[in-house]
This record gives C-alpha cells, sequence and structure tokens, in this order.
C-alpha cells in the first residue's frame, strides 16, 4: 500500500466542546485518523473515540493500543461493537501486548513476563474473532426473536477474518511483530525500546538500523502478505528547525544520551528540520521501510501539519 495516511493522538481532555473543536481542527488539518491511549490517568479510550467520529464528519478513529491483559474478549467485542457501530464503521483497533508496569500494578492486574502477555494478546485476538464471526448470544435468541433485535455487531468486515473492524497490532518484540505479521491488517512498528536494567516501561527511540531489522523481521513473518499490510509508525518527535543537529543535541540533552546525534536525526521515530527535510524524510523512510501510516503525538499535531501536506502535494 503506498497512499499514505497520517494519525495523531489524544491523552488529555479539556471540555466536551473544546474536545470538539479540537477534533475538527485535526480533521480540517488533513489527518486521516485520531488515536486514543489505554494508560491510567488519562482519557478511556472508547468514549473519547465516540465523541471524536461525533463531532466531525470523515475521522476515524481507533485504539493506539489497547493493553490485552487489561480486557475481556466479550466485554471487549461488546465495547468494539457499539463503537463501530456509533462512529459509522470508522473503528480502528489497535491491540498491544503492555508494557507499563506500574499501571498493572496501580490496576491490581498481575505483571507478567512478555512471553505470557503476548500469549494473552493472542487468546484476547482469537476471542474477538470468534465472537464477531458468531454474533449475539444463543441464551439471547428467543429474547432477540420475541423483541425484534439484532445481535450486537461490528459495522465493519474488514479485519478478523472479515468480521469485524481492521485490526492494528503495534509492538516491538519478536513475538508481537510476528503475531502482527501473521494476523492484523496494519503492523505498528513502535519504535521504543526497553532500557537495558531498567524499570519495565523505561524506554528509548530505537535507530534506523534496529528499524531496519524489525521491518525486515515482520516482513519476513507475513511471507505473501507483507505487500498487501499496512506498515504504521509512531513518531517519538517532530521539530521544525534549520538547525537539526543543534536541535538534535537539544533532544539529547533532555531526553539524555539514548543514542548519537546522527543516528536521532536518522531514525524514522523522530522527524527534525525544516518542513520540506521533514517531507522528503517520510518519502524516504516509504521507500526504505515501507512505512505510509504516520502518527505523531498529539503535541505535535500543528507542527508537523505542512509536511503532512507537502508529502500530499509531492504525491504520496
Amino acid at each position: 500500500m503506498n497512499e499514505f495516511r497520517f494519525a495523531t493522538n489524544v491523552f488529555a481532555l479539556e471540555s466536551a466542546g473544546a474536545f470538539a473543536g479540537r477534533c475538527r481542527r485535526i480533521e480540517a488539518l488533513g489527518y486521516d485518523t485520531l488515536f486514543a491511549a489505554d494508560h491510567l490517568g488519562v482519557a478511556a479510550p472508547f468514549p473519547t473515540l465516540v465523541a471524536a467520529a461525533q463531532a466531525t464528519e470523515r475521522l476515524r478513529v481507533g485504539t493506539l493500543v489497547l493493553n490485552a491483559p487489561f480486557w475481556n474478549s466479550e466485554l471487549l467485542a461488546r465495547d468494539v461493537a457499539t463503537t463501530d457501530v456509533l462512529t459509522g464503521g470508522r473503528l480502528e483497533l489497535g491491540l498491544g501486548a503492555g508494557h507499563m508496569k506500574w499501571e498493572f500494578d496501580e490496576a491490581g492486574i498481575g505483571w507478567e513476563p512478555i512471553g505470557r502477555r503476548v500469549d494473552r494478546l493472542e487468546a484476547l485476538i482469537d476471542g474477538l474473532g470468534r465472537r464477531f464471526a458468531e454474533g449475539g448470544y444463543p441464551q439471547q435468541a428467543e429474547l432477540r426473536a420475541g423483541m425484534g433485535l439484532a445481535p450486537l455487531q461490528p459495522v465493519q468486515r474488514r479485519g478478523f477474518g472479515g468480521t469485524g473492524p481492521p485490526l492494528l497490532i503495534g509492538g516491538t518484540g519478536d513475538r508481537v511483530l510476528q503475531l502482527a505479521a501473521e494476523r492484523a491488517d496494519i503492523v505498528g512498528v513502535a519504535g521504543a525500546v526497553q532500557v537495558p536494567g531498567q524499570a519495565p516501561g523505561v524506554l528509548r527511540i530505537a535507530t534506523a538500523t534496529e528499524a531496519d531489522e524489525r521491518v525486515r523481521f515482520a516482513r519476513e513473518r507475513a511471507g505473501a502478505r507483507a505487500d498487501r499490510l499496512e506498515w504504521q509508525v509512531l513518531v517519538q518527535a517532530v521539530v521544525v528547525t534549520d538547525d537539526r543537529e543543534g536541535a538534535a543535541r537539544a533532544l539529547l540533552e533532555r531526553y539524555g544520551p539514548m543514542m548519537s546525534v546522527k543516528e536521532l536525526l536518522d531514525t524514522p521515530f523522530a522527524l527534525i528540520g525544516t518542513v520540506e527535510r521533514m517531507a522528503d524524510q517520510v518519502l524516504r523512510n516509504r521507500d526504505r521501510y515501507g512505512f505510509t501510516y504516520y502518527t505523531v503525538h498529539g503535541p505535535y499535531l500543528e507542527a508537523f501539519a505542512p509536511a503532512l501536506e507537502r508529502v500530499r502535494m509531492l504525491g504520496g
């Protein structure tokens, strides 16, 4: 898939009116999708997505990404179907294995090794697929018939074997990317690498070389599916500047020496430079990695918008 799509995400909420205005601004700037996160202390994803869709005309909405161990497949299927109906079939369901241990601790959910968390992610996908395929519960058949009610099902028939909304699986590790390559419609390459020796959830930005390897790994696992998949990247920083090296040094001084200045300027997970330079990097990243679905964090949506427009002007 060579056509670009662009997205941003939301964490904080203002008033209902202010949020609706922000969503309309995102749509007017040319973004295709608004994502909600699944973290404690920020906006709950599904009500946020319904409100965003109601405030806009074409903006798609999605989760980037739900922490699989937080969810039960039957209850999540209900939320997914309801949201897809209320948004008019604009939902994209993003799932991941979870990586912030403190959130599990605060929620009273047991923290397990990554292998077990990926097992839970796979089981969740299987459970959702079964529920979407089966539709209603047999225990309700008589009640539904008597009241003339149809089973609650997603509007879309794109993901989950043609039974639900598009499935995005995002992550960095081998097992998550293998699962994404095998089961997802959209492969999200997170570009956030766990820092060795630090608490779970202490992350750094991946280098261009690491991105090469992660994409190669996922494409190999996808096999014949690889060119039919959409490849999504989450950009961690956007800085509009004429002084790329100076801006990169400033970021490294702020966040720590995670990599060299050159590596930061080369990584696909940060965009630093003039509007023209950023647009060129987006185009080159498509050629190098296959990334065509870009998500920038909410604070950067205005800064990135001119580059988005330029990419489309250049035919992306």
